[in-house]
């Protein structure tokens, strides 16, 4: 799958907004050629883990936090219903829409407005993108009644892959009815906890297995698959799993990926892509320091200690923000916004 977005901007997922339609119309003005879908955590519904736990077997709430329920007496016939639902879909030819793989009212007012906006544009997109939380996040961000992580337990672990893999689905054959070009980037936040002592005995096999498994569908759907990661993590195990756009924290933690020069160049060899996130949402100070101009040279710089093609790299590259806006004011967000596409422009007028 040939994907060159020459430097256009696009957004990793979250807003600090509470209306879902200025939302979509902020999204299309500042990032028109590869529009996403917002979601808008100061909804409890629309939250990570929230908008896409929805339908798994056991999931409770408690005191606004989820968790699986393994030992309530109820929990083998939602497992039950679950793998039905699951192999009325994949074997019996069960619509997506309508099924428990696909959002509600409550977690899909951002996904539904965006929709209907992408229906209503007077161009056409590059490409529109869509975002689902990863199974290596959702796994291990979600525990069972005792505080265990749900990634220990064989059984929802394989749910929870089985379900990502049809709730990323879902979204790309929504989108797809509207536009051939179709991302979905797998948010992984908690990859930056891998290999720490909360998470001693997840093997990398067992992370590039079920990251493998939910790219697959992504792939079989017509999709092109990114993840995004905003922290440090093992690059050369997410690069080992068959993702299409490697999505990270161009800002704060270039220094940590340049060490793995050589995958990432093998990576841009293959044709896939970067996502650089370059506009800085940790730091207030940061944000409010850097401009444009700051931010491409800092880019240039990347480049030419990447060590690799120029010219290919601002062709098979992204530009975006280091991570979702969510947790920052509306002030600042619009900042990031300006500063996102300002630099796009910037550097799709430059010959490097």
């Amino acid at each position: 799958m040939t994907f060159e977005p020459d430097a256009l901007p696009t957004l990793i997922g979250s807003l600090p907004l509470l209306d879902h339609q200025e939302a979509t119309q902020l999204i299309l003005k500042y990032v028109p050629e590869i529009p996403i879908w917002p979601q808008l955590p100061r909804y409890p519904k629309e939250r990570l883990f929230s908008q896409f736990a929805e339908g798994l077997p056991g999931i409770r709430e408690r005191e606004d936090s989820l968790y699986f329920d393994t030992e309530d007496p109820a929990f083998e016939q939602e497992l039950l219903s679950f793998y039905e639902q699951y192999l009325g879909v994949t074997e019996a030819g069960m619509p997506l829409s309508g099924s428990i793989f696909a959002f509600s009212e409550d977690t899909g007012r951002g996904f539904r407005a965006f929709l209907d906006a992408v229906n209503n544009m007077t161009h056409r997109p590059v490409a529109i993108k869509g975002q689902i939380s990863g199974p290596f996040t959702l796994l291990t961000g979600l525990k069972d009644r005792s505080g265990r992580l749900s990634y220990f337990n064989p059984q929802l672990r394989e749910a929870v892959v089985k379900a990502l893999t049809l709730k990323a689905r879902y979204q790309i054959e929504e989108m797809k009815a509207l536009h051939p070009e179709v991302i979905l980037f797998l948010d992984e936040p908690a990859l930056a906890g891998f290999g720490s002592s909360a998470m001693v005995g997840i093997t990398r096999e067992d992370v590039i297995s079920d990251l493998t498994e939910v790219i697959d569908a992504v792939h079989r759907a017509g999709g092109i698959a990114g993840i995004h990661v905003c922290a440090n993590t093992d690059w050369s195990m997410v690069l080992a799993s068959p993702l299409d756009i490697l999505s990270f924290d161009a800002y704060n933690f270039f220094d940590r990926i340049v060490l793995f020069r050589k995958q990432l160049a093998e990576f841009l060899d293959r044709g896939k892509t970067i996502a650089w996130g370059l506009v800085p949402t940790s730091s207030e100070e940061d944000l409010r320091r850097e401009d444009v101009a700051g931010l491409k040279a800092m880019w240039l710089k990347q480049v030419k200690e990447l060590g690799t093609d120029p010219e290919m790299v601002k062709r098979q590259s992204l530009i975006t923000p280091s991570c979702g806006m969510g947790l920052l004011s509306q002030e600042l967000s619009f900042r990031v916004l300006e500063l996102t596409r300002g630099l796009s422009m910037a550097i799709r007028g430059t010959e490097i």
